[in-house]
C-alpha cells in the first residue's frame, strides 16, 4: 500500500512503467483509476462542468426520446435514427460520468477487472456505433432529397430497424478482438490506471506482453471503420450538394441545405474532438498526461451534450414540440 501516494504524485510518468516492478498478478481482481494524474486536488472543482454537461447530456436526450415516442408526425426515419443517436448518447456517457464523479466527490477508485472490461466495452463499441448512426442519417439525407419520392418506400420501417441492427452489430464485433486481447493478457507492473475510466491503451499499457498487435487493431479501426464512415458521409454530400446546386432557385437551395444543418454541426461536433484526442495520443508525447485525460473525457462528453442541443434549436419540429410542453405564462 505504501506505493499509491507515490503513484499518485507522479502521475503523468505513469506510462513509462519501468519504475513499477511490483508483484506479478497475471489475473488482477480489480484495478485502480487514479482519476485525472496531476490534478486530484482540483477533483471536485472538475467534477462541477462534468457533473453539469452529464446533466444537460441526460435531459436533452430523454427529452428528445418523449417528444419523438409521444408526437405520430415524428414518425420518420430521420427522427428514428435521432431516437438511436439519443440512446447511444446515454448509454456512451452513463458508461463513464457515474464512475468518474465517484472519484472526484468520494474517492472511490476501485474498479473489478470483469467491470472495467464491461465499461470499455461498452464505451468503444458505443463510440463506433454513434459513428455508424452518422453514416445512417447521412442516408437519410441522400435519399431525402436526391430521392423524395422514394423516401418512403427505401426507408421503411423494417429497413430502419435492420440498419440500427446492423450498426450496434458492427460496433461489437469490431471492438470485441481488443477486448479479448486485454483480458488474455498477464499483469505485472501494477494496477493503477491514469485515468478517469478503463481506456483501452491506458489499460493495455499495464499488460506484461507484447501489446503491438492491438496497436495495430486500433489503427486498423482507426481508418477502416471510422475512415470509412467519413468516406460514406463525404459521399452522401457529394451527392446532396449536386442535387441542391441543380434546385432552380436560392430559397430552395437554401430550404434543402437547411434540412441537413443540424446533422452536419453534429458530425463536426462528434469527429473534430475526436480526431484532435487521436491526434495528441499519437504524436502529443511531450503534453501533460492530464491533458490527454481531460480531452479523453471532454471527446466522450460534448457530442451527447450538444447533439439534442443542436436538434433541439435547429430542428423546427422538435422546437415547436419541446416549447409546447413548456408551461406557458398566462396573460
Amino acid at each position: 500500500m505504501h506505493e499509491t501516494p507515490f503513484c499518485l504524485r507522479f502521475g503523468n510518468l505513469l506510462f513509462s512503467m519501468s519504475n513499477f516492478n511490483s508483484t506479478d498478478f497475471t489475473n488482477p481482481s480489480n484495478f485502480i483509476l487514479v482519476g485525472i494524474p496531476g490534478l486530484e486536488a482540483s477533483h471536485v472543482w472538475i467534477s462541477i462542468p462534468f457533473c453539469a454537461m452529464y446533466t444537460i447530456a441526460l435531459l436533452g436526450n430523454v427529452a428528445i426520446l418523449f417528444i419523438v415516442k409521444r408526437e405520430p408526425s415524428l414518425h420518420e426515419p430521420m427522427y428514428y435514427f435521432l431516437c438511436m443517436l439519443a440512446v447511444t448518447d446515454l448509454v456512451l456517457t452513463t458508461s463513464i460520468l457515474p464512475k468518474a464523479l465517484s472519484i472526484f466527490w468520494f474517492n472511490s477508485r476501485e474498479i473489478d477487472f470483469s467491470a472495467c472490461l464491461t465499461q470499455m466495452f461498452f464505451i468503444h463499441s458505443f463510440s463506433v456505433t454513434e459513428s455508424g448512426m452518422f453514416v445512417a442519417m447521412a442516408l437519410d439525407r441522400y435519399v431525402a432529397i436526391c430521392h423524395p419520392l422514394r423516401h418512403s418506400t427505401i426507408l421503411t420501417n423494417p429497413v430502419v430497424g435492420k440498419t440500427g441492427l446492423a450498426v450496434a452489430l458492427r460496433s461489437s464485433v469490431f471492438t470485441l478482438p481488443n477486448l479479448l486481447m486485454t483480458r488474455q493478457w498477464p499483469y505485472c507492473r501494477t494496477n493503477l490506471i491514469p485515468h478517469t475510466y478503463c481506456e483501452h491503451m491506458a489499460v493495455a499499457k499495464l499488460a506484461c506482453a507484447d501489446i503491438r498487435m492491438s496497436s495495430y487493431y486500433g489503427l486498423f479501426l482507426l481508418f477502416f471503420v471510422t475512415g470509412l464512415d467519413l468516406i460514406f458521409i463525404s459521399i452522401s454530400y457529394i451527392q446532396i450538394l449536386r442535387a441542391i446546386v441543380s434546385l432552380p432557385t436560392k430559397d430552395a437551395r437554401l430550404k434543402t441545405f437547411g434540412t441537413c444543418g443540424s446533422h452536419l454541426c453534429s458530425i463536426l461536433a462528434f469527429y473534430v474532438p475526436a480526431l484532435f484526442s487521436l491526434i495528441m495520443h499519437r504524436v502529443g508525447h511531450s503534453v501533460a498526461l492530464h491533458f490527454h485525460v481531460l480531452l479523453s473525457n471532454v471527446y466522450l462528453l460534448v457530442p451527447p451534450m450538444v447533439n439534442p442541443i443542436i436538434y433541439g434549436v435547429r430542428t423546427r419540429q422538435i422546437r415547436d414540440r419541446l416549447l409546447h410542453l413548456l408551461p406557458h405564462k398566462r396573460t
